[in-house]
């Protein structure tokens, strides 16, 4: 099968859109083809589509968007983590390594059970049903949260969620990440939902999810991307790089976006989406 530009395109847009929005990007790659139907459909179940090779380059596009974005946020913590090394403990140190403990389940879980689960739970039916569990998720998680005000600069920050999230609780929003291995639940949706019920601000809760989900779009892009460079996707390049373009584009939009709804906003919109939408789709592939 071959991939056109408008598919390419338009993929980039939900890959972009959704990857950040706590609504479930790998949901929607499955429940927006079977909506549409037809030759869009085909794209996603066919199994000589071409359509895995380009999820992979458009989650290289938004991880790369994600690192642009936080790039300055990323120096910090790096270099916080290598002087805690040499015995020279930081803020940021200390936070680099809740990240690593949280990102270490969901790595090690995805690469055992990733394709089996995908393949089991690919379905239009199964991903509409975790849709809707993602949005009670997230109305839970607003109902239970505890009402912080907003740290004022990127130091309370930190501060705010060293004193909540603890190695431990770290590695446990780790496994909880792997929730987003079932197409429908959201990995951001799921780690700032952890995040509120811990006793963070919204912003804080946030921050912590947004830095959590780039190891893992990264690493996951990193460990798959040789598949875009074999001889028979060589005439894809065009539509590939149209694709991840959008998706970089869109994916930047929607976490600058997201970065400034949650200095005064909730889940709930978020929430009250995921429901609509999982329980016209159960209606609908049921």
């Amino acid at each position: 099968m071959d991939l056109s530009y408008t598919q390419a395109i338009v993929t980039g847009f939900i890959q972009g859109i959704t990857e950040l929005f706590p609504v479930s990007s790998l949901g929607h790659a499955v429940l927006v083809p079977a909506w549409v139907g037809g030759s869009w459909k085909a794209l996603t179940t066919d199994a000589n589509s071409p359509y895995l090779i380009i999820t992979i380059a458009l989650h290289c596009a938004s991880a790369l968007a994600l690192l642009w974005i936080f790039r300055k946020r990323w120096i910090g913590l790096i270099g916080g983590g290598i002087k805690s090394l040499q015995k020279k403990p930081t803020p940021e140190g200390s936070l680099f390594w809740r990240v690593v403990l949280g990102t270490i389940p969901v790595a090690v879980l995805g690469l055992i059970f990733e394709k089996s689960l995908r393949e089991l739970f690919s379905k239009p039916l199964a991903s509409a049903a975790f849709l809707t569990v993602n949005g009670c998720i997230l109305i839970l998680a607003e109902k239970f949260s505890r009402k912080v005000r907003n740290a004022e600069s990127i130091e309370q920050e930190d501060s705010e969620i060293l004193s909540r999230v603890s190695p431990k609780v770290a590695l446990t929003i780790g496994l909880g990440q792997s929730l987003a291995l079932f197409a429908g639940i959201s990995r951001f949706g799921v780690t700032m939902s952890a995040g509120l019920v811990r006793g963070l601000s919204h912003k804080a809760a946030s921050d912590f999810a947004f830095l959590l989900a780039l190891p893992v779009i990264l690493g996951t892009s990193i460990v798959k991307l040789p598949k875009l460079f074999a001889p028979e996707y060589s005439h894809l390049m065009g539509p590939i790089i149209a694709g991840s373009i959008t998706s970089f584009i869109f994916t930047y939009a929607s976490v600058t976006f997201l970065v400034k709804w949650f200095k005064t906003r909730t889940l709930y919109p978020f929430a009250i989406y995921c429901l609509i939408v999982g329980v016209a789709s159960i209606v609908r592939f049921a």
